[in-house]
């Protein structure tokens, strides 16, 4: 399966990275490439993505993958989502995917999505209230997923137990 991008996405960041002095190298390009042809909604790590483009004989080194994320997502093309112990996992941007939150397991790294009207209403009521206009509202839920809460009989870590 070809990782090449759609020709109006290839342009449109063919143009980004010009106006930052940058180029469209092939390994960035690839790396994006995973995104969209796994679609919305896929959360990876920097090694998933590593991974996927060694099953797809693609011959990229796995720092070139974390600089090529860490640009993308500075251009917005990723959104970037901090999971447990320090851990990051992108997927891909886009206005249709834009407010949405994410559940994240504190002990496994799950990472589930969810829309809220609530949520939306309560980011917009706080920015309102300090001045600021909302461009996007991001939430994230730290907690334990079902199959993590199930194992509570087990030495839990101290970290995890609430206040």
């Amino acid at each position: 399966m070809s990782l090449s991008l759609a020709p109006m996405v290839s342009d449109l960041l063919r143009q980004g990275l010009r106006g930052r002095g940058r180029r469209l190298t092939p390994q960035r390009q690839k790396v994006l490439g995973v995104f969209e042809q796994l679609g919305e909604g896929r959360h990876l790590s920097a090694e998933q993505v590593h991974q996927h483009l060694l099953q797809e004989q693609e011959r990229v080194s796995l720092a070139t993958v974390y600089r090529s994320l860490r640009l993308l997502s500075s251009m917005g093309l990723l959104q970037e989502l901090e999971i447990k112990d320090g851990g990051r996992r992108f997927e891909l941007a886009g206005d249709t995917h834009r407010d949405h939150h994410h559940l994240v397991c504190v002990r496994c790294g799950r990472t589930e999505e969810f829309e809220s009207e609530a949520v939306l209403q309560a980011g917009a009521r706080a920015a309102s209230e300090n001045g600021f206009k909302m461009l996007e509202c991001v939430f994230s839920v730290r907690a334990l997923c079902p199959s993590c809460a199930a194992l509570a009989g087990s030495p839990a870590d101290p970290a995890l137990e609430p206040d």
